[in-house]
């Protein structure tokens, strides 16, 4: 029986790659089946694995910068180059990410997204004017300003005094000056991959789902979400661009928006921008099975997560797709008519957590061995009850 499976899972968070994850599937294939062709595709849904997962399908190169961290120290961050065009891949991760904090001095008051402009004019510098932004996993909550501080953008407060944007100092922001703004920003495309529709502000907003995620506590929530406020009266009165309740605006503490309204982007469900730059649907041509997956399976998939976005992909071309989650929660119904035909558990008995996420590799591999056994039976039987 000729077949062919396309493997194409995200990263399983905090345990193993795209293409580890992948990599893993495939062994598990192979000794359910060693005649089966698979084609390996690594995903990712516009968050952190999103430049690596572009590169690697584009055979790309990377571009290694060294810029301002999140608390100002200094990071050595990385930009993609695909290898099909003349396109680079920046993570806000990479300059102003999360994981760039230790968790006991994270502090959004303090903040900034600048290391990420300075990629931005690193990648401007090397020539490339287009870009694919992946929004995602950052430190910050500075509604881009940053950012677009690196970019030559100036902000003055209330008497004409210079301001060096962060978390805290929105709030004293009067005056934006846009004079010394690069130009070239506006010679170029950006294209921003996210998963993520929160508005600037308000109880779904920016600072209040994920400020306290980066340290934010109840009374630097107030005081966040105050001066988020003001950046968008001030934005709006700049640009006419109402950021306030825009959906998206609200990714990455704010630089959604800040894109939004200062560049010339368009915002795109991340897993659909990864659809399109890997031509992960030409990998679909005469594919039998789609297998996808990632470290968390819940009623959230449904909202743009990659296992929903593949197996959509997938049923556009009549490929049946299954799922392995390094955990299943509540809500996984509603995935079904999406194209997904099962989800499943990588965990095969009583563990913790910790164990499981070691162990990922060979669990991963396990499981797909034994659902590629049972449904390499049941198109066994399809295909004799046919003749």
């Amino acid at each position: 029986m000729e077949m062919k499976v396309v493997i194409a899972p995200d990263s399983f968070k905090g345990s193993i790659t795209a293409m580890e994850a992948a990599t893993a599937i495939e062994e598990g294939v192979n000794r359910a089946h060693p005649g089966i062709k698979t084609v390996l595709m690594p995903m990712a849904d516009g968050g952190e694995g999103t430049m690596t997962c572009l590169v690697q399908a584009t055979g790309g190169h990377y571009e290694k910068v060294l810029v301002s961290g999140p608390l100002g120290s200094t990071v050595n961050a990385t930009f993609g180059c695909l290898g099909h065009s003349n396109t680079c891949v920046i993570e806000t991760a990479e300059a102003s990410g999360i994981a760039l904090v230790d968790k006991n001095n994270l502090n959004p008051m303090e903040a900034s997204t600048y290391g990420t402009g300075q990629l931005i004019k690193e990648a401007l510098d090397q020539g490339y004017r287009h870009f694919i932004l992946a929004i995602g996993g950052s430190a910050t909550n500075d509604g881009g300003t940053g950012m677009l501080h690196a970019l030559g953008m100036r902000f003055y407060d209330s008497i004409g005094s210079e301001i060096t944007p962060a978390g805290k100092k929105l709030i004293d922001i009067k005056e934006i000056e846009v004079s010394d703004f690069d130009p070239r920003i506006q010679e170029s495309t950006f294209l921003i991959a996210s998963d993520v529709q929160n508005p600037l502000l308000g109880p779904t907003g920016a600072t209040h789902i994920f400020g306290p995620q980066k340290g934010a506590t109840s009374v630097m929530v107030k005081e966040l979400e105050k001066g988020m406020e003001n950046w968008a009266d001030r934005v709006s009165q700049q640009t006419g661009f109402h950021l306030h309740d825009h959906p998206g605006a609200g990714a990455a503490g704010g630089i959604g928006g800040a894109f939004l309204a200062f560049f010339p982007a368009k915002m795109e469900r991340g897993i659909d921008v990864v659809i399109e730059a890997t031509q992960f649907n030409d990998s679909l041509e005469s594919a039998t099975l789609v297998i996808t997956g990632e470290g968390q399976v819940d009623y959230q998939t449904a909202s743009g997560k990659t296992p929903m976005g593949v197996a959509q992909a997938a049923k556009g071309k009549g490929v049946p797709t299954i799922v392995f989650a390094g955990s299943v929660g509540e809500g996984i119904d509603s995935l079904y008519e999406y194209g997904i035909k099962s989800v499943h558990s990588i965990v095969d008995g009583p563990m913790t957590l910790d164990e499981a996420i070691g162990r990922a590799s060979e669990l991963l591999s396990k499981r797909a061995e034994q659902v590629m056994r049972t449904f390499l039976v049941s198109e066994e039987n399809r295909v004799e009850k046919i003749y």
